[in-house]
């Protein structure tokens, strides 16, 4: 074959138009093919983004109904921590008693734990009350207590005059008031929602001592 110079015009320009040809065909199949097939994919992510986008959208005018919803639950669940705690909060409770005694004026003369009982969302925590005091003052923290915020159950109440205190099975005899005229013996229980594994039993404590 002779060399390029040595051809005429016509195959010249022939045979530029095969070389420019050949590379158009390489590019194709090489440089162009990878950056239409990278394009292609670019547009499917835009288009799979655009339509979960779109999705999204329809959920903007829900969105405060929703947050709504949300501040509810969370103040239904604070509601609920405190009518049930998720601890024992013992003192708190005996605390509460106490208030109770105080203004409906009675007297708390002794608590005793009892062994808690775990259930399968909650564990009981009972304690022995004795109490003396008016009758209708007694009658008063009864129902007071029974309208707590935090749930306590009163049970197994036993009532007897403060001449013979025996009769409701109290454990001590006190000094008692002029004004007062019963004492009274009963189970108060509360419950919380965690630690179920029962502990060891408190013993028995006197007023003013935990």
């Amino acid at each position: 074959m002779g060399n390029f110079g040595e051809l005429s015009g016509i195959k010249q320009w022939a045979a530029l138009m095969l070389v420019a040809a050949l590379i158009s065909v390489g590019l194709h199949y090489t440089m162009f093919k990878s950056k239409r097939e990278a394009n292609d994919q670019a547009q499917q992510s835009l288009q799979t983004k655009l339509r979960e986008n779109a999705e999204l959208e329809s959920y903007r005018p829900k969105l405060k109904d929703m947050e709504r919803q949300v501040a509810n639950l969370k103040q239904q669940l604070e509601i609920e921590r405190r009518i049930v705690p998720d601890d024992k909060e013992v003192d708190n409770f005996i605390k509460a008693l106490d208030a109770e005694a105080l203004k409906t004026g009675i007297e708390i003369r002794r608590y005793t734990a009892k062994p808690v009982s775990s259930r399968e969302f909650y564990t009981e925590v009972p304690f022995d009350l004795e109490i003396d005091g008016p009758y209708y003052s007694v009658l008063n923290f009864f129902d007071r207590v029974g309208k707590l915020e935090r749930i306590v159950n009163i049970s197994n109440v036993l009532i007897a005059t403060v001449k013979k205190p025996g009769e409701a099975r109290t454990k001590h005899t006190y000094q008692y008031a002029p004004n007062e005229s019963i004492v009274a013996t009963c189970q108060a229980s509360t419950f919380f929602t965690h630690d179920v594994t029962p502990p060891a039993s408190t013993p028995a404590r006197t007023r003013g001592a935990l």
